[in-house]
């Protein structure tokens, strides 16, 4: 297989056109209220965006106030400034939700040797704890409505290890089993769970980390998606935003309301192998 040409990680990452934009879920989400974390831009925004698209009202969260702002006024929502590491922030969150995308996540890239406990732990803060610290809260009133949707963002991460990554790595996982979880509790409710599984997406996360794994690998910035971040996929291209929130849109049809506590891998053959 051909791979397609790569970009020079410094000029950007930019969207392919073929992809962004294309909806094509059936979805009517009118009088439902979403919640995205890390909804300033990447997978967040996407979501927002195509739940927003679908008539849900969206409650944007992310760290950064004023991206959660700009995408709550491009969606029509509501937006939150949060740092999802602080439990009392977290317990802020309007609890009255029928769907749940957490996607909030950041990376940090070290031998275990020479990774900070502080940032260990702050990660796990982020990817596990606050999930579980909103879906408590949120089931209540999804268990009350006799349905919600419970989509975490998890990645091939959850599924696989890489070198480095040691926080991400042991978040993604612990999500995984979370998820499966509320999946068991909330199945008579008729709530569901799902973890939505990514490589690489083509986001300002993964640009973020190309320095940081040139280093640790010993490479130049130019080879780190192809020889890294593409190197176990069958598919040799960067994951869309818009592919991870048309997943998300479809786990949230009536088509799909038979899939609960599952792992699905949008990651371009990366588990086949």
């Amino acid at each position: 297989m051909t791979a397609e040409p790569l970009r020079d990680p410094g000029a950007g990452l930019q969207p392919r056109a073929d992809v962004a934009g294309s909806h094509v879920v059936r979805l009517d989400l009118t009088g439902r209220t979403a919640l995205v974390t890390g909804g300033g831009s990447g997978i967040g925004r996407a979501c927002a965006v195509r739940l927003a698209s679908a008539g849900a009202t969206v409650l944007v969260v992310d760290r950064n106030v004023e991206a959660a702002k700009a995408v709550a006024a491009e969606t029509g929502g509501r937006a939150e400034g949060l740092d999802l590491a602080d439990p009392d922030a977290v317990d802020r969150i309007d609890a009255d939700l029928d769907v749940v995308v957490n996607n909030a996540g950041l990376q940090h890239v070290a031998p275990v040797p020479d990774f900070p406990p502080d940032r260990f732990d702050y990660l796990h803060r982020v990817m596990v704890d606050a999930p579980f610290r909103i879906v408590r809260r949120a089931l209540p009133h999804m268990y009350e409505r006799g349905w919600g949707r419970i989509i975490n963002i998890s990645s091939v991460h959850g599924l696989r290890a890489s070198p480095y990554k040691a926080a991400y790595v042991s978040a993604k996982h612990a999500v995984e089993g979370l998820s499966k979880v509320i999946a068991l509790e909330g199945a008579e409710h008729g709530v569901t769970a799902n973890c939505v599984n990514p490589a690489y997406v083509r986001t300002p996360l993964v640009e973020d980390q190309i320095a940081d794994q040139a280093a640790s690998h010993g490479i130049p910035e130019s080879e780190v998606i192809e020889k890294i971040m593409l190197a176990r996929a069958a598919i040799k291209r960067l994951v869309e935003p818009e592919e991870v929130a048309e997943l998300v849109a479809y786990l949230c049809s009536p088509v799909a309301g038979f899939i609960t506590g599952a792992s699905l891998p949008l990651d371009g053959g990366w588990t086949a192998s």
